[in-house]
């Protein structure tokens, strides 16, 4: 738990996504950097005391550590009026149901937005299949907990198996330190959020912070001049960048990159795609929401990095049933090496130890796969 909590120390949150063709979006950024380890104190770390995990809308929905819940209080009192319709006008449409779900929550809570349309089913008051035909064909029930949940009444007390979140009111789930903290003001609060994108950037332009909780507006450039005159930040040049940069001055100078990992698309370090390609010279885009025959690499593709360098790109899908990490497809990068197939058939064998996989499984697609092929072969 050590080694968890100081990658949640350096990151100050962690991307949820509900895509779990490999792992959960939130497991993977941990294993990036620092191997196989046990994925059960992430659900601890996020679901029971001591709480070293909070859910709330960060970067997206995101885990942050419960003493970045407080600064992010101006987006929740915002959303009460400038969330999506579908989820603040719920207030104004359905203001009954709003009341109920909240009673449901005090007295029950943690509850699902299952249980809750089940209660209401139970009681005659919505039907079994009973949906309001918007997005994901949410249960008028399941847009008020996530009112609730966005204008911060209530929160995620932990997920459950299957990944559902359960809902409990926020002071039965902040800790009790958390909850005396003082009010922070908005502008306070902004400077301390782009001061936990810089950290965990180490070095980058206004644009990498305020992309991390997703900042936007003056006060983000006001909030960066103020830790420059702070001392907290300092301006750096590097080389190839036009727009001012800075580096965060706890940023640790290594003498060597020595990392060999895959990175997972919601990770840190590829959230911003401009900053990733201005790094390591790689245009990344997400592809899982393109059509297939549109696709150029895969649905779920990983960026392999190597040392100082991302030398290939992978699509990779856990087959749980066969019991198999399936390769889709490999393909190199303008910087991959002679030992790219060894070092990335080493990583993926690690992998799939880690996600309880026997075998690794190489599709023929990609420049990389036939010598990756191989290197499984020969190690596997």
């Amino acid at each position: 738990m050590r080694h968890v909590q100081g990658v949640i120390d350096r990151l100050g949150l962690l991307q949820i996504d509900s895509v779990n063709v490999l792992a959960r979006a939130h497991l993977l950024p941990v294993y990036s950097r620092i191997g196989p380890y046990d994925t059960a104190l992430l659900d601890r770390a996020a679901g029971r005391a001591p709480r070293r995990l909070v859910e709330t809308w960060a970067h997206v929905a995101s885990f942050v550590p419960p003493e970045t819940y407080p600064l992010l209080e101006w987006r929740r009192r915002r959303y009460r009026t400038d969330a999506w319709e579908s989820i603040s006008g719920v207030a104004r449409t359905h203001p009954e149901v709003v009341e109920r779900v909240r009673a449901v929550v005090t007295e029950q809570g943690p509850v699902t937005a299952s249980e809750v349309h089940d209660l209401f089913v139970a009681d005659g008051t919505a039907q079994p299949h009973e949906r309001d035909g918007w997005g994901w064909s949410w249960t008028v029930a399941k847009r008020a907990l996530e009112l609730l949940f966005f204008t911060g009444e209530i929160a995620s007390a932990r997920r459950n198996a299957a990944f559902e979140r359960c809902y409990d009111l926020t002071e039965r789930v902040l800790p009790p330190h958390v909850l005396a903290m003082p009010a922070v003001s908005d502008a306070d609060a902004v400077r301390a959020l782009v001061e936990i994108g810089a950290r965990a950037h180490g070095v980058g332009t206004l644009r990498c912070f305020k992309d991390y909780f997703r900042l936007t507006g003056p006060a983000v450039r006001t909030a960066l001049g103020e830790l420059v005159e702070a001392g907290t930040l300092a301006p750096v040049q590097v080389r190839g960048w036009d727009a001012p940069t800075y580096r965060h001055t706890a940023a640790a100078v290594p003498r060597r990159a020595s990392a060999i990992t895959l990175l997972n698309p919601f990770d840190p370090l590829v959230f911003e795609r401009a900053r990733l390609e201005q790094l390591f010279g790689v245009h990344y885009r997400i592809e899982i929401y393109v059509p297939a025959a549109r696709r150029v690499h895969g649905y779920y593709v990983l960026p392999f990095l190597e040392g100082e360098n991302l030398t290939a790109r992978l699509d990779l899908k856990a087959d749980r049933r066969a019991g198999v990490l399936r390769v889709q497809s490999a393909h190199r990068e303008q910087r991959a090496t002679s030992t790219t197939a060894w070092a990335l058939a080493n990583e993926l064998l690690t992998m799939a130890s880690w996600l309880g996989l026997s075998s690794v499984d190489v599709r023929p697609v990609g420049d990389l796969a036939p010598e990756l092929a191989a290197e499984i072969a020969r190690d596997g």
